[in-house]
């Protein structure tokens, strides 16, 4: 079991430099509060604010990512979580810090900050903070808001990590966890993924209460804050955390429900294909088409990545190995490890860290190339100072997804006969699902906030707004009584408060980065060093402008068409590919 390393953070909560560490955030804290306490401010106290910032934010980002990496592997640590306690209180206490320094800022006209020489590489996130505060609350408020989250919706979210992560379902005489049953859903057995399904659905009444009280405590939560600090609404504050505008989303949204149609066309193919006459099964929704005796070990699934990837360029192929080599990446499912994928870019120490649950599909291969992505993107970043570092969730799919159609691309190429409509098809697969279920996602978190404003929402209200928004997205291409109603409980993207509508920038990168891979096939290998920079200043550009770095007008549906066009021709393959069958 091929597991991370994260020795390059701590060795442990007990060792020398992770004690010294916290001891640094305490002394940080006692010169963040003589710098709040100062009688008067001048402009060069903006520099002073920046360094103390800079110097908290990166031992706490370490720390923080040491102890929840842990608890993403194990979600019982008891050590890490009592470490993660100690430390949302010291962001409690920097609190106050945060909202005089933000407050400073606000009170010098732009301009005015870029005078000063040591604030120049700031502009963009100087900029930043004056547009948000705007939506700030009081100090005192908003100290009160980061005492309250440990037992807020921080602690809601953390019972649905708990409670997804450990339940153990009985399935073929033996208890296996959730990551496990999920991955069954692509198994070549039709019997097995009709089983694992049903005892899927199953277990989610076992949780189903708390789970809800869950995901009604933090979007009523949202729903509160996001009117109290001025937004129009949840989604609102969710357009502008990702510095995009409502007409970007709005030429994105309209486009893929114009290309709808043909989305359902492919999964009507594979009902009929499956030998379904009602819609496809939820259940059939992953099954494999084609023929694919190939299965991957970790080593081999990373050597195939790294190959693809040298096509494209030496550092991302490098990337890989490295990955590999330095042992970022915690491969295989087991109790207690939190279900999914995810890449953590670690500033502080210029590395990712990588989970998943890799059982050795052609799908699980995807998803490592496409969390490699992520890492790859971080490569990039690292290059800038933490501040400029932070970017938002739309293009936080970019490279990620750009490094999935490499390897799709690559694959499909090669291959013939029933491997090709195998790897065809779950390319299109994937494209699907970033499109027409993050549709249906994004309809039913609407939905939720929406219903929510009246009251919390019951279990079979839940279920009922989640089956309304499958209808919305897939239409009759699913059968309308084998649907998946409990995906509101599966999905973790729903139980952050501070990340809201954290399903758009699916389908925002799948498009974009499908823009720039056709820009890239056009262009040639020069292309590669101007995506590289593109990556690297996303924290320091609206989607927008990260767009236009490479001739891209994202507020324009045309650009998103295009982008869908190229499924499309894919999904045109497929058809004509499974005719006769």
């Amino acid at each position: 079991m091929k597991t991370w390393s994260l020795d390059k953070l701590f060795v442990s909560t007990e060792s020398k430099e992770y004690l010294d560490a916290f001891k640094r955030l305490e002394g940080l804290l006692a010169r963040m509060d003589a710098f709040r306490n100062k009688s008067d401010f001048s402009i060069e106290d903006v520099n002073e604010g920046l360094e103390l910032r800079k110097a908290f934010r990166k031992d706490y980002m370490r720390l923080g990512a040491y102890n929840n990496l842990r608890l993403a592997t194990n979600t019982s640590d008891e050590v890490a979580l009592k470490e993660m306690q100690k430390l949302q209180q010291l962001a409690s206490k920097m609190s106050p810090f945060s909202t005089a320094f933000d407050e400073l800022v606000a009170s010098f006209k732009l301009e005015e900050l870029l005078n000063v020489d040591a604030l120049k590489p700031y502009e963009f996130y100087l900029s930043r903070i004056q547009e948000n505060h705007r939506y700030m609350l009081k100090s005192e408020e908003e100290l009160l808001l980061s005492e309250l989250y440990s037992t807020g919706s921080g602690a809601w979210s953390r019972l649905h990590s708990v409670l997804t992560s450990t339940l153990m379902i009985p399935f073929e005489g033996k208890e296996v966890p959730l990551s496990d049953i999920r991955n069954y859903a692509h198994s070549s057995d039709a019997s097995k993924r009709k089983n694992a399904y049903e005892a899927e659905i199953s277990a989610y009444e076992k949780i189903e209460e708390p789970v809800a009280a869950a995901l009604n405590a933090i979007k009523g939560e949202v729903n509160t804050l996001s009117k109290k600090r001025g937004y129009d609404s949840p989604l609102d504050q969710a357009v502008k955390n990702s510095r995009m505008t409502k007409e970007t989303l709005d030429a994105l949204l309209a486009s893929m429900r114009a290309h709808l149609p043909k989305f359902r066309a492919y999964l009507k193919r594979k009902s009929e294909l499956l030998g379904h006459e009602k819609g496809l099964p939820w259940y059939d929704l992953f099954a494999p088409m084609g023929e694919s005796s190939t299965t991957f070990s970790e080593k081999e699934a990373m050597a195939y990545i790294e190959k693809q990837f040298r096509m494209f360029s030496d550092d991302l192929a490098d990337l890989a190995k490295k990955a590999w080599d330095d042992e970022w990446i915690d491969f295989t499912p087991r109790k207690g490890k939190r279900g999914g994928a995810f890449c953590s870019n670690l500033h502080p120490i210029k590395e990712s860290r990588i989970l998943t649950n890799f059982e050795g599909s052609f799908s699980n291969v995807i998803t490592l190339a496409h969390e490699l992505g992520h890492a790859y993107h971080g490569e990039q970043i690292f290059k800038e100072d933490m501040l400029n570092a932070s970017y938002t969730m739309p293009v936080a799919e970019t490279a990620s997804t750009l490094c999935e159609t490499i390897v799709k691309k690559a694959a499909i190429e090669d291959a013939s006969g029933n491997e090709k409509i195998f790897l065809l098809e779950q390319s299109i697969l994937g494209s699907t699902q970033v499109i027409v279920d993050i549709l249906s996602r994004f309809e039913f978190e609407q939905s939720v906030f929406e219903n929510r404003l009246n009251g919390p929402l019951s279990v079979t209200k839940l279920k009922s707004l989640m089956d309304d928004a499958q209808n919305q997205a897939y239409g009759d291409a699913i059968d309308k009584e084998i649907r998946h109603p409990y995906m509101w409980v599966n999905k973790p993207h729903y139980y952050s408060a501070g990340l809201s509508y954290y399903n758009f920038p699916y389908a925002f990168g799948l498009l974009f980065a499908k823009g720039i891979y056709g820009l890239y096939q056009e262009k040639g290998q020069s292309f590669v060093e101007d995506i590289d920079i593109l990556l690297q200043k996303t924290g320091q550009n609206t989607v927008e402008d990260v767009a236009k770095l490479i001739g891209i007008d994202v507020t324009q549906e045309a650009f998103w068409n295009a982008s869908l066009n190229v499924i499309e021709e894919e999904i045109d393959l497929f058809l004509e590919l499974t005719k006769e069958a």
